[in-house]
């Protein structure tokens, strides 16, 4: 067994049908399961949903847990498989779903008015650079297949081992490796066209107008050299711009940060440029 001989008993009285020992076996790796729900679905009601479905699944399926890999891989195989049939019931993302966002608020008042509500009533509404690029990194693996996006969080974020990846998504480590590289260099290619830190000739700019619209006192220069990702942009090659990305990402909690509540209402922005919500569920706070 790899929960520890502390965990042993209280893993005999879940088996036993006790909800209660299951729960404090699942609660120590709760919440970042909720975490990375979020960012493959970037509905933080989708994401609650699939976590007590998950809960609900693990529980009544306990008995087939045989101790191969850790509790918490076998759990997040299970929200993986949930999230996988609900994600491929949905069309990727496009590229340019952030420009095709702005131009919904820009033409919408009530859109932009319920931006505008969030980030005047919400505590959580620090909304810097880096929160962009961590909205970025979700939008853009967005971009990629299901089982690409899934493989390159699990691995990159949330620094499941190339093994425990393929126990997750039921691939052998050859495979895992080859969905990585793929989901990388897609990540890294659309990252390099786009993204206006790095590129002068980049499309996206929203790192400085966002943050110019929720932090307008802060001064947009002194902010972007702040980064680590900007500061080494010139000396280090597109990949190593990719780790420091994912190291900016780690960091960052998406429903907790100081940014959560209009990174939340922004991707609900993009979720309506791509027709996966209506106008009225974001307006109305229902997203």
């Amino acid at each position: 067994m790899k929960l520890g001989k502390e965990n042993e008993k209280t893993l005999k009285d879940a088996l036993a049908g006790d909800i209660t020992a299951f729960q404090m076996l699942f609660a120590p790796f709760q919440h970042q399961l909720k975490s990375y729900l979020y960012r493959l679905t970037t509905s933080r009601s989708d994401a609650d949903d699939l976590t007590h479905d998950t809960f609900i699944r693990a529980f009544d399926k306990l008995s087939q847990y045989r101790g191969d890999s850790s509790l918490k891989t076998w759990v997040f195989q299970i929200a993986t498989s949930l999230a996988y049939n609900q994600m491929q019931r949905q069309k990727r993302w496009t590229p340019d779903v952030s420009e095709r966002a702005k131009e919904l608020v820009i033409n919408n008042p009530d859109i932009r008015a319920a931006v505008e509500t969030t980030r005047r009533s919400s505590v959580e509404t620090q909304y810097e650079i880096r929160h962009h690029i961590d909205t970025c990194f979700t939008c853009i693996g967005k971009n990629l297949p299901v089982e690409n996006q899934i493989a390159l969080i699990l691995r990159d974020i949330y620094d499941f081992s190339i093994k425990e990846v393929g126990q997750i998504i039921g691939k052998s480590q050859g495979v895992v490796k080859y969905l990585l590289q793929q989901g990388r260099s897609t990540m890294t290619k659309i990252f390099d066209q786009r993204c206006a830190l790095i590129n002068k000739n980049g499309i996206c700019h929203q790192c400085s107008e966002l943050n110019s619209w929720f932090n307008p006192r802060q001064d947009q220069q002194a902010a972007l050299m702040q980064l680590d990702l900007v500061k080494g942009s010139k000396k280090y090659d597109r990949e190593a711009l990719y780790r420091l990305r994912t190291e900016l990402v780690k960091g960052i909690d998406p429903l907790r940060s100081e940014g959560s509540m209009l990174q939340e209402v922004l991707l609900n922005c993009n979720r309506l440029a791509m027709g996966e919500i209506q106008a009225n569920k974001l307006t109305d706070g229902n997203g």
